[in-house]
């Protein structure tokens, strides 16, 4: 039976089974494990249409923290990852799960925090002041707490500064195990203080009295890269369609759709592609 009879043949099942009509197109498609930033932050439903026109190829993410990203490529479980913690990222292309990394975009994070601002960081650019300012006070702080990106950062961060707030877990230290906008939710609560990155930020509706208390330390950098799962360990992988997109992605067209993204009158991302 010939490729085009048999993939006929699976899209009439797909509608006996589903109801819902199908389309040739929908075929093709990867899947991308991403980090949750660059979904709740608006950026892949303004540039994956634009790829699709551009290419015909359609993009399914899958938004999780970047440690269960990393997991579900090791696993095989997508055909690219696009996430943000490039320590963890280089490890696995190291133990040979992804083929390539490359930078794609940046932004920074911020410590925001109650207007109030019990812990007095009034806009400290130092992060490690900022930090030892929050545990000296035992002012409340709103820790993702899932292994992604940026709960990796803040861990970082705090042990540099000589600190292990998991320690007081509990306490002044709280621990969410959530996605950045359910933490941002958690912090406005509370009246907490908690780490974002700036675009989820910018995009998220609930602010109530909370607001940017630290911000501009070179520390707080936030580099965004992209993989191709490695094929030669998951053989199911797409390869050609996701190299297209990682290509689009650090090439002039992609690069220049990211660098348009903007809400609220803000570029919420910059592209550092090589």
């Amino acid at each position: 039976m010939k490729v085009g009879t048999r993939l006929l043949f699976a899209l009439i099942a797909l509608w006996v089974v589903t109801g819902i009509p199908a389309k040739a197109s929908d075929a093709k498609f990867i899947t991308v494990q991403s980090t949750t930033s660059t979904q709740n932050s608006g950026l892949f439903d303004f540039i994956l249409p634009v790829f699709k026109k551009q290419t015909g190829i359609n993009v399914r993410v899958v938004a999780v923290g970047t440690g269960q990203a990393l997991k579900n490529g090791r696993n095989g479980d997508g055909d690219v990852l696009f996430v943000h913690a490039k320590s963890a990222e280089e490890q696995f292309i190291v133990g040979g799960y992804g083929v390539k990394r490359f930078d794609v975009m940046y932004n920074d994070f911020v410590i925001v925090g109650p207007a109030s601002d019990p812990a007095r960081l009034a806009e400290t650019k130092n992060i490690f002041s900022a930090l030892k300012k929050i545990s000296t006070s035992k002012s409340l702080f709103a820790s993702r707490g899932d292994n992604s990106g940026t709960h990796k950062k803040e861990l970082q961060l705090w042990t540099k500064t000589g600190l292990d707030p998991t320690l007081q877990s509990g306490t002044w230290y709280r621990e969410t195990g959530s996605g950045m906008g359910a933490t941002l939710n958690v912090a406005v609560g509370m009246g907490a203080y908690t780490m974002t990155d700036r675009a989820t930020w910018i995009a998220f509706e609930n602010k109530g009295q909370m607001k940017v208390l630290s911000e501009g330390d070179p520390l707080l950098f936030n580099q965004y890269g992209v993989m191709l799962v490695n094929p030669k360990k998951h053989p199911h992988v797409k390869a050609e369609l996701g190299e297209k997109f990682i290509s689009w992605l650090t090439d002039e067209k992609g690069q220049a759709t990211i660098a348009a993204y903007k809400l609220k009158g803000k570029q919420l991302f910059f592209p550092n592609a090589k």
